[in-house]
């Protein structure tokens, strides 16, 4: 018992003991990055959810605030809107996300039109101006304007800001 004591000898033990430390010291280290992984998933999450509040329009609404907000930047420019014509189509590797293109006509001057066109920039919503034509109209020199513009539309209804209540039917 002298010569091989059970649980190893005073070095053996000593040894152990600063082994067992190092990796006692390693694991906290560990720890600590999945700690902040964990809270930068977490960040990232909410993040996600506040831009998709912001931007991305529910369903059941997209359509008659879109057409509120444009009708809305035309009276401010003093352009006067024709026809508008929405179409949908699914995000492809999203199943809750869609892209809504609207084709809207109008009618009104050029200074009218850069004025238009700053108001969709300043919009709440993320709209995109895909496409613009301007035609020139014989005798009245307005512009007859044709513009395509991209939102972007939840497709679950649910507004991320209110998730705890659910998508209402």
């Amino acid at each position: 018992l002298v010569m091989y004591p059970p649980g190893g000898s005073a070095d053996q033990l000593e040894s152990q003991r600063v082994s067992l430390q190092a990796q006692a010291a390693t694991r906290r280290a560990q720890l600590a990055q999945t700690t902040q992984h964990a809270a930068a998933v977490d960040k990232g999450r909410t993040e996600g959810e506040k831009f998709l509040g912001n931007y991305f329009l529910a369903r059941r609404t997209a359509y008659s605030t879109l057409l509120t907000e444009l009708v809305a930047a035309a009276d401010a420019a003093h352009i006067k809107p024709k026809e508008h014509a929405y179409a949908t189509e699914p995000i492809e590797g999203s199943d809750a996300l869609s892209m809504m293109t609207i084709t809207a006509n109008y009618e009104g001057t050029y200074a009218n039109l850069m004025q238009f066109v700053h108001q969709i920039d300043r919009s709440p919503r993320m709209l995109i101006i895909e496409g613009l034509n301007a035609a020139p109209q014989q005798g009245n020199g307005n512009l007859a304007i044709s513009m395509k513009i991209d939102a972007f539309v939840r497709e679950d209804g649910t507004d991320p800001k209110n998730a705890q209540e659910g998508p209402s039917e």
